[in-house]
């Protein structure tokens, strides 16, 4: 188990808790419905930002020659940040310890509470430790400060690491739809994220997708971001991981393991394209029923119903900066699609 507590007294602010890889919904605005977004992380479980966060920001035209790659990125922003990396991520209820002080309460949320700096403190003694985040929209957080906290005990934790086999039989995966009807943010942020290195690892040339219902998740985006006309030899995507023959496509759509961040391994000249664990599973091993009661048999090749309308949106702001943390995007054709998001101004469009 981990538990995390305050740098300055040594007093404990968690429960016992297991890693985990940090998800890419980890920081994702979805909608501007009030009420926020169900926690990221199930109870238990941390994550830790291996990227910096919080002050100093920098804005993108500041920016000394090189500084942005040795940052991170690799296309313009409205501004970064150079503070420091290991942030802690942790579902709310998981805290124990700490109390927000309304004195360090942001006013620039609109329905609950956010803020880039500490709004929680040690109940101890006094020190602000973590950013508590449930403002509309947002995914309910607690952040934990990685400059005033620390681990104070550390062994196994209560969610044992699952190799892939298990994965399968443990964690069948999100279904894309919200019992509501409307579409699940998590599948709209794995998308994105996947979109982003499937553009980079094809080069700008064109993708067939044999799947259905893989092509019914990227094939729409796809031809809105690049278009028809493409030219150059055709690249396959196809689905690979675990329980799944070996990869016979140019590009495999593969597993990120939830708890060690670890991906499939493909052999080359296969290129990876990893795609958040709770989809890929989805989309590996659900196929929905077939009709009851039909007199004329469906060919395997007719499209099963995976989406539930309307058309299907990937998260476009994780899309972006997904994309600016790719080295590929200096590319002039990719430069171009991420220039259109305005991904550097206050205003916002990418699909």
């Amino acid at each position: 188990m981990t538990v995390f507590g305050c740098r300055s007294c040594d007093a404990t602010l968690t429960v016992p808790v297991s890693r985990v890889a940090l998800p890419v919904h980890a920081d994702q605005k979805y909608g501007n419905r009030p009420g926020s977004l169900a926690p990221a992380l199930e109870p238990g479980t941390f994550a830790v930002n291996p990227l910096p966060s919080g002050p100093p920001w920098r804005r993108w035209a500041e920016l000394e020659p090189g500084e942005a790659e040795a940052l991170g990125w690799y296309a313009p922003r409205i501004r970064i940040s150079a503070g420091p990396v290991g942030q802690v991520l942790l579902a709310p209820g998981d805290v124990r310890g700490a109390v927000i002080d309304p004195a360090l309460v942001s006013d620039s949320a609109c329905c609950g509470i956010d803020g880039g700096e500490p709004n929680m403190v040690c109940a101890t003694c006094g020190t602000p430790v973590a950013i508590r985040i449930d403002d509309c929209g947002l995914r309910q957080a607690v952040w934990l400060a990685p400059l005033t906290t620390h681990v104070i005990g550390d062994d196994l934790g209560p969610h044992p690491v699952l190799d892939w086999a298990d994965l399968i039989d443990h964690r069948p995966g999100i279904p894309p739809s919200e019992p509501g009807g409307g579409w699940h943010p998590m599948w709209a942020a794995a998308a994105g994220a996947a979109l982003a290195h499937l553009l980079a690892t094809s080069g700008g040339e064109p993708i067939v997708i044999p799947d259905h219902q893989v092509a019914d998740v990227f094939r729409p985006t796809l031809d809105r971001l690049a278009g028809p006309g493409r030219t150059g030899p055709e690249r396959t995507l196809v689905l690979a991981g675990p329980g799944l023959p070996d990869a016979d496509g140019d590009l495999a759509l593969i597993p990120q393991h939830p708890q060690t961040g670890e991906l499939w391994p493909v052999a080359p000249p296969v290129r990876p394209v990893p795609l958040a664990w709770d989809a890929w599973r989805h989309l590996a091993f659900h196929r929905a029923p077939k009709p009851v009661g039909r007199s004329v048999p469906i060919p395997p090749e007719a499209p099963l119903a995976l989406l539930p309308g309307p058309r299907f949106e990937p998260d476009g702001q994780i899309f972006l900066s997904v994309l600016a943390r790719l080295p590929e995007v200096g590319q002039p054709w990719l430069r171009a699609i991420y220039d259109r998001g305005r991904p550097y101004s206050y205003t916002f469009h990418v699909f």
